[in-house]
């Protein structure tokens, strides 16, 4: 059995990352969304919200487990006997960041393989970094999130309004 990883934030969840997902979910027989505790980082929804919204955006796709980890992601692999890393790529900067990263990965732990999934074009512009910025700013985000998620992003967004 072929098991992968698609390690990220995924705060929020955007349409981008469930089209890597669907696809992903397609080349190996287990898909493990590997949301990355990472203490260089603020998000705006707590890890259990962020793995509600990936339950609840997945919950077609029958080989998805999603699970939380931190330390290296090698390290997570290694104890799960995972074969690959999924990453998606918008543009040559987001390459330019994932191939080293790939390179040490590999230099760490040889048995697994990075796989690096092109965005669909739909797709290529939107990060969770963007949506948040917009949502900051009262732009509007609502098409590059699911409903479900566009939904709990406006209700983020206006208890921190309220918080402020």
């Amino acid at each position: 059995m072929k098991r992968a990883i698609y390690p990220g934030s995924f705060d929020p969840v955007t349409l981008g990352h469930l089209d890597i997902i669907k696809r992903a979910a397609g080349l190996f027989d287990e898909v493990i969304i590997g949301i990355l505790v990472n203490p260089g980082k603020n998000p705006w929804f707590t890890m259990e919200e962020r793995m509600e919204m990936l339950r609840c955006t997945t919950k077609e796709i029958p080989n998805i487990e999603i699970a939380s980890f931190e330390g290296l992601l090698v390290d997570f692999c290694r104890m799960r006997k995972i074969d690959g890393i999924i990453r998606g790529v918008r543009g040559g900067t987001d390459f330019d960041y994932e191939l080293p990263m790939a390179q040490i990965n590999q230099q760490l732990y040889a048995k697994t393989e990075t796989v690096f999934l092109a965005a669909n074009p739909a797709y290529s512009f939107i990060s969770s970094s963007a949506v948040k910025e917009l949502a900051v700013f009262g732009g509007d985000y609502t098409s590059m999130l699911p409903p479900e998620i566009a939904a709990r992003m406006k209700y983020k967004e206006n208890q921190m309004s309220k918080n402020r």
